[in-house]
């Protein structure tokens, strides 16, 4: 069921992202298209600028602003520029809290070219939401960027 929800999801994003230049608007819909779908927690993105990621196109609660290259897993993953995969955020060394309903987590690199631009970060309010296939959708999802 996940697998056929993210194989419609991404025909859709693809056909969005193919038909908009715009880098900003695309994350928007993207983050839309990913909430309305699945229903997760927080879904968005946070964009490099300089050595923080700032804020970006997102759906749900309000959110930490600014991040530092490193710090939290948005941090974590643009520094060793891999997705991670968090089943518990309450044991992840240097979790950032913006909010308490947080359980797990997956953040994803997006690159244009060889160069991380920004990371999708998906939160849910649920321990060990995020799986393998997950991974898997996500990071093509993130590609249609490049």
């Amino acid at each position: 069921m996940k697998t056929e929800k993210y194989s419609e999801a991404y025909e859709s994003i693809k056909s969005l992202v193919e038909a908009e230049a715009d880098l900003i608007a695309n994350m928007a819909n993207v983050s839309a298209m990913l909430k309305d779908t699945f229903h997760f927690w927080w879904v968005g993105f946070y964009r490099v600028d300089g050595e923080e990621l700032i804020l970006g196109p997102f759906q749900g609660p309000i959110a930490c602003t600014r991040i530092r290259k490193g710090r939290g897993v948005c941090g974590t993953s643009w520094a060793k520029e891999q997705t991670i995969v968090v089943p518990d955020v309450e044991e992840f060394p240097g979790h950032i809290a913006c909010s308490s309903a947080s359980k797990s987590e997956i953040v994803i690199p997006v690159r244009k070219g060889n160069e991380i631009i920004a990371v999708l970060d998906i939160d849910s309010e649920f321990l060990n939401t995020f799986d393998e296939t997950d991974q898997l959708w996500l990071e093509k999802i993130c590609k249609l960027f490049s």
